[in-house]
């Protein structure tokens, strides 16, 4: 299997990004194995990463990208590219490139009006691309941080960044995102998919959390006491990174602050119109987590349906354990947890 050829190039903004999260990266092995697995059993499809914040999806990304040359490339998180008109500009210039190599003649040097409107044009080219490529080769496109998507940009309704709902033959998407609830992915489509979530993998994520660690120790020189902030069971790779790289024993790094900021920031304007109760609601889950809906609702006096729609709008920073009685829900990270009952 081949993926078909060293361009497209990406913009200096990928690139970068590319670059910074491709350092010092170490295993994920399994993540590679089952995405390679899914490119040789299907034809073509939609190959999903979901995993918490700051677990190392965009590392894994960014690290088969340039493992693998020829992937088309995007990444929502950075300013500017949430919106699906920029998505699909940025898509299809990639696309030219490749249809370029390939010598198709046919392939439009401008982009009609309504290209950035729905899917119908990246559909089309697609199509011409997939129509030139031989039996080894496959079109491989990576989105990273799908769930940094601004939805009011585009029709309600519809796939989000106006994503095909059908592939041609040998096209695949791998997406990463945060953790989402089911009915709300914003993506309907006919066609092979399969998810990966890191949250079933405890124990690879921790021998690759050890293997970065013991790399870093290997390349510099830091204080050993800060090696007992990180424990055992640690499986998140942006925390660890702060511990090691800041000196700080608090982990209170300017950077770490700002990023769990962003977190209270987002869950603030999800729950906007339930102000008060999803107030009252993530001081349960400081407080008390892991806990059930059904806890919290007792302890709060308020119904368990507007305890529900609450965390499920949280869904993406919420850890669920299920229990022989239920799910219960915690934050996802005890850091975090600790620096919102630092700021309450």
């Amino acid at each position: 299997m081949k993926i078909i050829t060293d361009i497209p190039r990406y913009i200096p903004e990928f690139r970068q990004i590319i670059t910074e999260k491709n350092r010092d990266f170490v295993g994920r092995d399994f993540v590679f194995t089952a995405i390679d697995n899914f490119l040789r059993k299907c034809h073509r499809g939609y190959f999903t990463i979901i995993g918490e914040p700051g677990i190392g999806k965009s590392s894994i990304l960014a690290h088969y990208v340039s493992q693998n040359p020829g992937v088309l490339y995007y990444n929502v998180e950075l300013a500017g590219k949430s919106h699906p008109a920029e998505f699909l500009t940025n898509i299809c210039t990639q696309l030219r490139e490749i249809a370029q190599y390939q010598g198709i003649k046919s392939f439009p040097s401008n982009f009609p009006d309504a290209t950035t409107e729905n899917s119908s044009f990246l559909s089309s080219l697609l199509q011409q691309v997939s129509d030139k490529l031989n039996l080894e080769q496959r079109l491989i496109i990576v989105i990273d941080a799908c769930d940094k998507i601004n939805m009011n940009h585009q029709t309600r309704g519809v796939n989000i960044f106006y994503l095909p709902r059908y592939l041609p033959e040998k096209v695949y998407f791998i997406l990463s995102r945060r953790p989402f609830v089911k009915d709300k992915s914003g993506l309907l489509i006919e066609t092979p998919s399969e998810f990966l979530d890191l949250s079933n993998y405890p124990e690879q994520n921790r021998l690759d959390i050890q293997k970065y660690r013991q790399n870093y120790l290997n390349t510099h020189n830091i204080d050993h006491q800060l090696l007992t902030q990180i424990t055992e069971e640690e499986s998140n790779f942006m925390y660890v990174k702060e511990i090691l790289t800041s000196g700080n024993h608090q982990v209170d790094s300017d950077h770490l602050q700002t990023y769990y900021q962003q977190h209270l920031d987002k869950m603030n304007l999800m729950t906007n119109k339930q102000q008060k109760m999803a107030s009252l609601v993530l001081t349960m889950l400081i407080e008390a987590a892991p806990i059930s809906v059904e806890t919290i609702a007792a302890r709060l006096d308020v119904d368990e349906y507007d305890v529900k729609v609450i965390l499920d709008k949280w869904r993406e920073f919420l850890h669920l354990e299920s229990t022989s009685t239920g799910i219960n829900y915690s934050l996802y990270h005890r850091s975090f947890r600790n620096w919102l009952t630092q700021i309450n």
